[in-house]
């Protein structure tokens, strides 16, 4: 793949993913640029055995928030979705077939199903969503965390069995 088909192919997500992390419109705009920048200095690097296209570009978007919060805002705390201790590929949630990712949502409670579904497609803060449902900020932090997890293991079990499948693909080599 080469840098304009990722950029083609990423840059609208990145940016909304950006926005949604720093508030600022014009931030969010030099952010994306230097994401850019960054994958275009690492193509070279960038080893698709270990990572999806999408979960690089996006794991580099995020480093980047992060490095602009602490350059530019010390006074600020990082996001509590950037500094979770249960981190989840963004990407993961854009890479998935529409099948698969709603076969992860089923095997989540109804209000973990509904955190997941208003923080990422609707690009709601936790706290907007403690909120929107009348639940308590602990609460939804642990109900987003617990359907994170839930989340990476259903897809880390369909990873497992698409790797198995490519191995036994290659392993006549």
């Amino acid at each position: 793949m080469n840098i304009e088909d990722i950029y083609k192919e990423y840059h609208d997500r990145v940016l909304n993913y950006i926005k949604g992390k720093v508030g600022n419109t014009e931030d969010a705009e030099d952010i994306c640029s230097d994401v850019f920048l960054k994958v275009q200095n690492k193509l070279n690097d960038y080893d698709r055995e270990k990572a999806a296209v999408s979960t690089w570009v996006y794991t580099i978007a995020r480093n980047s928030i992060i490095d602009h919060y602490r350059t530019h805002r010390t006074s600020e705390e990082i996001p509590e979705e950037l500094a979770s201790d249960y981190e989840i590929d963004e990407s993961l949630l854009n890479r998935e077939t529409l099948e698969e990712l709603a076969g992860a949502l089923r095997k989540l409670s109804e209000e973990e199903r509904l955190v997941i579904i208003l923080h990422y497609y609707q690009n709601m803060q936790l706290k907007d969503i403690e909120r929107e449902t009348g639940l308590s900020y602990g609460q939804v932090k642990l109900r987003h965390n617990s359907a994170l997890k839930k989340m990476q293991k259903f897809f880390s079990k369909k990873s497992a069995i698409v790797d198995f499948g490519s191995y036994k693909k290659t392993e006549g080599k």
